[in-house]
């Protein structure tokens, strides 16, 4: 009983020590808002500049030469104790257990000639996923890292640059947000970025479901569980795109480094292991309402294991299966569909369906073969509170029969790993939010999560998690 009492007094002792952190935080913020520039509007969230159902300003907005935005995300889970005959090195605890990740980030931008952007973000972090982000193909929190730590750190995510250049066509503004200053881009146009940032920046994005610090938090409705792209363990890589938006149409195509080891720190920057990837994009216009469909699909080049080498190693060796000892330089390739559509100017709704090379190992992200999420998105404005929003999203993942041999002779993935899988079946994580504006750059969300068979196993679970955010940008 002591055990158990102590689990469950953890999470508020440890909270104690966050809110000294957020307070810090946010005077760090209120003093940094002052520096923003003045042509800057309040972002509402990265990278979703023109959501389906709103109609971009007539107007030409000024030319933005620089700017400065500064946010920080607090984010605590909990879940109570769960059935499980039995865990592994991998998995979800079983007994009741809550913890909490914070970060602060700084973003600046300049714009050195015409059509150019120079941004850097730097950032800190602190704090751990529920069970040191383990446990879960469908993981519970996108802010949680693959790297957890008890004392803040610092470290630069993003440093990249952007050239536009305009094709001519009908004027389709780029307005301020983070990471992207204001321009008066023509519709039609080419877009290069190099240097270090997100593949998902640019490619699977989504305007409902894409953005961890303003609407899910569960990894396979943010992106789908299937896009395992390079990245290295806090999601970042060095690279290159080029986008070409012509009409209702665009392609986008990009090069970027994998971790030198899968799932690891360091990032291979010589590119003899690489990722490509391509998409393709059409906006439409369905009963007056705006929608995007999007086919994505990547080729991933470097040294991964075969499931079936994998387990005749441990046959011939007489040891557990692993990954290390068969990794030989291979391909693994996957796709996605992605779909966003406006109902009303106050209800949207997505979908992702993707699928991926069941044969060899997940290199980066997390453990899928076959993804598919929906849900809905609805803002507050019939209730009288316009700017709070309500998500609803279901995803469902499964793994290949040579995936589920593997894990079910003790082998450990990048997320799961139970030692043992006697019953498998697919993992399904349900998740409901409600985000609340306290002003305009302050949010608060309620994030309730169900999730069923964790890690594929039908011999633990179901389980509950229980979130809050807390968000502060500027």
């Amino acid at each position: 009983m002591a055990a158990r009492m102590t689990i469950l007094y953890l999470p508020h002792w440890r909270a104690f020590r966050w809110a000294h952190l957020v307070s810090a935080s946010v005077g760090i913020l209120l003093q940094c808002a002052a520096a923003r520039a003045q042509s800057s509007p309040t972002p509402e969230s990265a990278g979703n500049t023109n959501p389906p159902g709103n109609t971009a300003s007539s107007q030409t907005p000024p030319t933005q030469d620089y700017a400065v935005y500064v946010q920080s995300t607090f984010v605590e889970q909990f879940h109570p104790a769960f059935a499980s005959s039995f865990r592994g090195p991998q998995s979800l605890d079983p007994g009741a257990r809550g913890d909490e990740t914070f970060d602060a980030t700084f973003y600046g931008g300049a714009r050195p000639w015409q059509g150019g952007e120079l941004w850097l973000n730097a950032e800190i972090d602190q704090g751990f996923g529920i069970s040191n982000t383990l446990g879960l193909a469908a993981y519970s929190n996108a802010e949680a890292l693959k790297v957890g730590a008890a004392d803040p750190y610092p470290r630069i995510p993003r440093l990249f640059f952007r050239q536009t250049i305009d094709l001519g066509g009908d004027s389709q503004p780029q307005t301020a947000d983070i990471n992207q200053l204001a321009q008066p881009d023509s519709k039609d146009r080419v877009v290069l970025t190099i240097g270090k940032f997100q593949v998902v920046d640019m490619f699977d994005t989504n305007t409902y479901a894409h953005d961890s610090k303003h609407d899910f938090l569960n990894w396979a409705l943010v992106d789908a569980a299937t896009l395992d792209f390079a990245a290295d363990a806090w999601g970042y890589s060095y690279g290159a795109a080029s986008e070409l938006y012509s009409g209702a149409y665009a392609f986008r195509a990009g090069v970027f480094a994998l971790s030198r080891v899968p799932n690891s720190k360091a990032l291979d920057t010589s590119l003899s292991q690489f990722q490509m990837v391509a998409e393709a994009e059409e906006d439409h216009n369905l009963f007056g309402q705006d929608g995007k469909l999007k086919l994505l699909g990547y080729l991933t080049r470097g040294r991964m294991a075969d499931f079936n080498d994998a387990i005749a190693y441990a046959e011939e060796t007489g040891e557990t299966p692993s990954y290390p000892p068969v990794r030989r330089y291979r391909s693994r390739a996957g796709a996605v569909l992605n779909l966003e559509q406006a109902i009303t100017d106050q209800v949207g709704v997505f979908s992702r369906a993707g699928i991926a090379e069941g044969g060899r190992e997940p290199y980066e992200y997390t453990d899928a073969d076959l993804s598919f999420s929906a849900g809905v998105s609805l803002k507050g404005k019939p209730w009288g509170r316009p700017d709070d929003t309500v998500g609803l999203g279901v995803a469902v993942d499964d793994i290949s029969r040579r995936f589920k041999n593997y894990l079910a002779l003790g082998g450990l993935g990048i997320l799961v790993g139970d030692g043992e899988l006697p019953d498998s079946g697919p993992e399904t994580a349900i998740e409901a939010y409600y985000s609340i504006s306290l002003a305009s750059f302050a949010q608060v969300t309620a994030d309730y999560q169900f999730v069923n068979n964790p890690a594929y196993d039908r011999d633990r679970g179901p389980v509950s998690i229980l979130g809050a955010r807390v968000h502060v940008q500027y």
